[in-house]
């Protein structure tokens, strides 16, 4: 018999909750299925069987609360489940007629009275009843996606564990009430300390963006059939914020307590938006990149994001970050701060304006740009020239590549 422990976690990270275990006692399992999903302060981590055998016990339920290395359940390598705890047939593949109807039994069964642990926590958190809700999973099954956003059955009529009725049909008001996820829980509170623990100021530019443009448009194929990834405008935004961190470096530098410590290399932390809140996985030593390297790391840990699988070392370590709120439409806003990063860089919507050229009206496609800073340890003068650094590289490209 084998303990299953939750994973070591590192120093900055105190403990965890279990937010769904994906097997039962008594299943079989083969070496590296996943067992469980423990999610702490920064990340969701996985518990995966470490052989091929049977979980005997589960110790520790959803929700509970788990210290690093703590045994959250019980494990006998080498076992098979017996009869009783046998995997139900699956319904997609053709059985005997007494198979199909123990299947059919069983699954009945399931459906009704041993949902998975995360369907069971979505409906406690809501009221829902998993039945009324239409299932997108294998046979019709409730997910923790269904009850995420749950689309009522036409008949359903659904009421709390009180009686009281939540939904009545699809075109009423509903209510639910849900827990803010730890991870969730910590943005907003590291969000609210950088408001009110630093100096926070934004300073304002703006960017014509018809080079930038161009290049992409003459260039973008040729880039994507030699490098494997689509050319973005976010790779030189990269590149120009890591030339404009060279010339400025108390932009690239932390406050820890009194001390100032200014860092000798360039790691970008571009914030992505998850079905699990606000993370800002980094980029390391950005000007070691190229810009087809930049586009393929962002593209792999923006979908790492996606699917809740970023790793501490993905988010930890940033000296500087960049936010894109221009994909969802933003067409200004005041990034605000990522301690103990003292700067971060907010890039905008794309909108063509009429702009004085050499005392001509052109139309031309503009992006605002923002610079938040901590005034304790940048001066206004050092946060005005680093972003019109960024504005004039992006506007002029080839100063990137010759490096002016």
């Amino acid at each position: 018999m084998a303990d299953i422990k939750a994973p070591v976690f590192p120093e900055s990270v105190a403990d965890g909750t279990i937010v769904e275990w994906h097997v039962t006692e008594g299943q079989q399992v083969n070496r590296d299925d996943l067992l469980a999903e423990i999610e702490t302060d920064k990340v969701v981590l996985e518990v995966v069987a470490p052989d091929n055998g049977v979980v005997t016990k589960i110790v520790k339920q959803v929700d509970d609360t788990v210290l690093s290395d703590e045994i959250i359940g019980q494990f006998e390598a080498g076992a098979s489940a017996s009869a009783d705890n046998a995997p139900a047939v699956d319904p997609d593949q053709p059985a005997a007629p007494v198979q199909a109807k123990q299947a059919a039994d069983k699954k009945d069964e399931a459906d009704h009275k041993d949902q998975s642990p995360a369907v069971r926590k979505a409906a406690k958190e809501s009221g829902v009843d998993p039945k009324e809700v239409e299932g997108s999973g294998r046979g019709g099954r409730v997910t923790k996606t269904d009850m995420a956003n749950p689309t009522l059955k036409a008949d359903s009529s659904i009421k709390s564990d009180s009686g009281r009725p939540v939904a009545e049909s699809m075109g009423e008001r509903t209510e639910k009430r849900v827990p803010m996820t730890r991870l969730r829980k910590t943005v907003a509170n590291r969000l609210l300390a950088a408001s009110q623990e630093t100096a926070m100021l934004t300073t304002f530019n703006e960017v014509n963006m018809k080079p930038l443009m161009d290049m992409r448009a003459k260039y973008k194929d040729q880039f994507e059939k030699r490098h494997g990834v689509r050319l973005g405008f976010m790779s030189l935004f990269v590149k120009a914020a890591t030339e404009a961190l060279k010339r400025f470096p108390a932009v690239n530098a932390s406050l820890d307590g009194d001390d100032i410590v200014y860092h000798g290399f360039y790691d970008i932390g571009v914030a992505v938006s998850s079905d699990r809140g606000l993370v800002v996985p980094v980029l390391r030593d950005t000007d070691r990149m190229s810009m087809a390297d930049v586009e393929s790391r962002i593209r792999e840990l923006g979908g790492l994001a996606q699917k809740g699988k970023l790793g501490l070392d993905d988010m930890t370590g940033g000296t500087f970050t960049i936010s894109n709120g221009g994909v969802f439409g933003s067409l200004m806003s005041t990034p605000i701060l990522n301690p103990p990063q003292t700067a971060i860089l907010g890039m905008h919507a794309i909108n063509d304006r009429p702009m004085a050229v050499d005392g001509k009206v052109e139309i031309l496609p503009m992006m605002y740009l923002a610079l938040s800073y901590d005034h304790r340890m940048i001066d206004g003068k050092e946060a005005v020239q680093f972003l019109v650094t960024i504005k004039e590289l992006v506007e002029d490209p080839a100063m990137l590549l010759l490096d002016l």
